[in-house]
């Protein structure tokens, strides 16, 4: 039967209208805060509100940066969120790729159980971490963020991986074994260069995670120099309640990062998301 082409067209015509408003809807509050951070205290809360500042202005971004200690803040950040990225992703590859090749007693209850720790709110394990932290005298320091952040996104990443894992073709392994090759030389050269797109979404997630947790900074760390940005921008707004300029500028710049990530890996995005999930 074919189809009606005027209804195809209204169909079309409707589905780009509703991921229009959708786009719109979604951007939206970005496109808000950039064009309040563009403006100077007086203009901030004229009315009628204005998208288009008449004069923008960077001041509040060059203020943001140089007040509070918020570079250091940065800084302490980048450390925390790159390293909890590349010891997760790391120990979440070898993980999965144990889990994908291997055959071991348990091997079945060992992932269920890894998979069962995603159902846990995190808010629960507060009280125990906090705990373990101070026995293992991790409080107050940047390894302390990391020790918790790796813990809580390996199962995630193991679980995404463990499925592209398993689409990898196994001749490939065996061609490395007959040349001579162990299971370093194949994890190394053959999986991980293969697995691009699922470390690149593993990153992805890992990273963003750790740049943007707030509970657990705020728990484990009392000294002002370790604070991380999300502790830094609540005392920032609170620091400049009435100046939103402020608060929106340090916003945009602690974002800037990870919407740079995701540029740069989001071709890799999609593809390793999804193979990870269908096979996982």
């Amino acid at each position: 039967m074919v189809a009606n082409p005027k209804r195809r067209i209204v169909e079309v015509a409707v589905l780009y209208l509703l991921l229009g408003v959708g786009a719109v809807a979604t951007a939206l509050p970005l496109l808000y805060m950039v064009s309040t951070a563009l403006r100077g205290p007086v203009y901030v809360l004229e009315i009628p509100p204005r998208f288009i500042p008449e004069r923008p202005t960077l001041a509040n971004f060059i203020e943001a940066w140089n007040s509070n200690n918020f570079s250091l803040y940065f800084r302490n950040s980048a450390v925390v969120a790159l390293s909890t990225t590349v010891i997760s992703v790391l120990c979440s590859a070898m993980l999965a790729y144990a889990f994908a090749r291997f055959e071991f007693p348990g091997k079945d209850l060992a992932f269920y159980a890894i998979l069962f720790t995603l159902m846990i709110p995190s808010l629960t394990l507060i009280i125990p971490q906090f705990m373990l932290a101070r026995a293992l005298g991790l409080r107050n320091s940047l390894a302390g963020l990391v020790f918790v952040y790796v813990a809580m996104t390996i199962p995630l990443n193991t679980f995404l991986l463990r499925g592209f894992f398993e689409q990898l073709p196994r001749e490939l392994e065996e061609a490395v074994w007959i040349d001579g090759g162990g299971y370093g030389t194949i994890f190394l050269r053959i999986t991980l260069p293969l697995s691009a797109p699922a470390l690149a979404t593993a990153a992805i997630f890992t990273f963003l995670f750790a740049w943007e947790e707030f509970t657990w900074a705020l728990t484990a760390i009392d000294v002002e120099a370790m604070r991380t940005l999300p502790v830094a921008i609540a005392t920032f707004h609170g620091a400049h309640l009435t100046q939103w300029g402020l608060v929106f500028a340090a916003s945009l710049i602690a974002i800037a990062p990870v919407i740079f990530l995701y540029v740069m890996l989001q071709r890799y995005f999609i593809v390793g998301l999804s193979a990870g999930a269908l096979k996982g």
